[in-house]
């Protein structure tokens, strides 16, 4: 399910970086008494009242202003203004309402999304002063706040959820299995969309980040129903220097949570690069399953073990992941492009499969049997029982004596012990801890 994004925007310094920050709780964006600061997005995951959406900081808009950094801010805000399903509309609460004010309010418009107008730095129980002018801009109640203090912004988030259509949440039906295509640009994730659906229904190019934007294209193979989400490259944000390629990251963080199984592409010729690990976490963060695609497999020069060496690179880089199947292509020729599908289905079920609890406890049992749990101190570790909770992730809770005498490495030889013998093949499982009492 693809969570909400919500943009914050308006014009430079009143206040907008301060407010992103103390919503997200934590001090994300550079925040200095001086406009034009904050001139990239910067996003993070937020959750308020059991829902999870993704935030957007902005620079500030000058409408009119040509110069070529208020220009290049005003193209962030206006993108991630097209990107948000909601915005936030931020004014000086001391100033009142300006001519920028009113140019800014005339770009949302256009957007036809949601705005909530928040009237900043009301850093008193008293009403601004300026508080009536603002509904001269037709968007509904004005909301105060004091972003440095932390009032009103409880009521900000309020206003913020009731916009989020959670019919809209997840457009497909639950038989369509959804996947995104992902990985930095210039790998190929366009030309294996296309491969896949038989026609050039994306552009191919060779210019790095030819495609902006996540494109939804629904296809039919035999029996079952497919989504594939190709997104545009995920950069480092030292190498993203073009507006939109940083909008593009927005949407493939978007594509990732909306999916159901993550293709990772990989340039053969470049073998797993940092970039690529930080790609794959994205996905793994989530719970989303994994196929790991080497592209461009038809140029690499060969010998008998190029490819189990290849194999033990990726493991070795991405050890986190090293649940996810391995499949050699070629966009370009089809080299083992069938394949494709036939993993993603597998994948897909995987993620999706529960265990019989008598079943479960029988096999981590056994595992307890066959390597006595760790001890500190005289206490040993108990297990006293286990339950699937859920599935995409799929999801364990072990009820144990005490938690803290749980070891990552113990955990890992449960999990390996589970995998072992249900497969769970492409997939990240998770474990829940679980002090037991007289009630469990």
């Amino acid at each position: 399910m693809s969570k909400p994004i919500v943009a914050i925007v308006g014009r430079p310094n009143v206040g907008k970086s301060t407010l992103f920050n103390k919503i997200a709780g934590e001090r994300i964006s550079i925040v200095e008494d001086k406009p034009g600061v904050t001139r990239d997005r910067i996003y993070t995951e937020v959750e308020w009242l059991s829902y999870n959406f993704t935030l957007i900081d902005t620079g500030g808009i000058e409408p009119v202003s040509e110069d070529l950094i208020p220009s290049q801010m005003r193209r962030q805000a206006e993108l991630a203004m097209e990107t948000a399903d909601v915005i936030v509309f931020v004014t000086d609460g001391r100033v009142g309402l300006t001519n920028v004010d009113r140019d800014v309010a005339e770009l949302l418009r256009k957007t036809k999304k949601p705005v909530i107008v928040a009237l900043n730095k009301v850093d008193t129980k008293n009403q601004s002063e300026y508080f009536y002018e603002f509904y001269e801009l037709g968007m509904g109640d004005p909301v105060e706040i004091s972003a440095s203090l932390g009032l009103g912004t409880g009521d900000l988030l309020d206003e913020v959820v009731k916009h989020f259509n959670n019919d809209a949440m997840d457009e497909y039906e639950d038989d369509v299995t959804k996947v995104a295509i992902i990985g930095k640009p210039n790998v190929g994730k366009s030309s294996i969309v296309n491969r896949i659906l038989g026609e050039d229904r994306v552009i191919v190019s060779d210019i790095a980040g030819t495609t902006r934007d996540a494109i939804d294209t629904p296809f039919t193979a035999g029996d079952d129903k497919y989504v594939l989400i190709d997104t545009a490259g995920i950069r480092r944000k030292s190498k993203v220097k073009e507006n939109v390629e940083k909008y593009s990251v927005i949407r493939a963080i978007a594509a990732v949570q909306k999916a159901d199984v993550c293709l990772l592409v990989i340039d053969a010729t470049e073998g797993v690069t940092e970039q690529d690990k930080k790609i794959a976490g994205y996905s793994h963060e989530n719970g989303k399953g994994m196929v790991i695609v080497i592209n461009k497999w038809d140029i690499v020069d060969k010998n008998t073990n190029t490819m189990n060496e290849f194999i033990k690179e990726v493991r070795n880089e991405l050890t986190y992941i090293s649940y996810a199947p391995i499949l050699f292509v070629s966009a370009l020729t089809g080299q083992r492009m069938n394949k494709m599908l036939e993993s993603v289905k597998c994948v897909s079920n995987q993620n999706a499969m529960r265990i019989p609890t008598g079943s479960l406890n029988e096999v981590i049992g056994e595992a307890i049997l066959l390597n006595q749990a760790p001890s500190d101190k005289g206490r040993r570790l108990k297990v006293f029982y286990a339950t699937q909770a859920s599935v995409k992730p799929p999801t364990f809770i072990l009820f144990v004596n005490d938690k803290e005498l749980m070891h990552f490495s113990y955990l890992r030889y449960l999990e390996n012990k589970v995998r072992e013998n249900f497969g769970f093949e492409g997939t990240p499982i998770r474990f829940i801890l679980r002090k037991k009492t007289r009630r469990d």
